[in-house]
């Protein structure tokens, strides 16, 4: 299934997770951690820390506004493990 992704990546540098969707996680990544600007730029370098495939784009869009939505560090990360 060639579908769309909800990614999560994490900084250390700056303790921040970012979430996002795409069609390729993998290039993503490569972009959040070479673009000059933008908010992703000052907290290099990303890794990739959690991903989900979904059949659609509108799928994989509602999950990212769901992950946007959580406001606890803490609760997110146990979510996690």
């Amino acid at each position: 299934m060639s579908g769309y992704w909800v990614y999560i990546l994490y900084s250390e540098k700056g303790d921040v997770y970012y979430k996002g969707s795409s069609g390729n996680p993998a290039i993503r990544l490569v972009h959040h951690n070479t673009t000059e600007r933008g908010y992703t730029s000052r907290y290099r370098p990303w890794r990739l820390v959690f991903r989900k495939e979904y059949r659609t784009k509108a799928e994989a869009q509602a999950a990212e506004r769901r992950l946007k939505e959580m406001k606890s560090k803490l609760g997110f990360r146990q979510r996690l493990e």
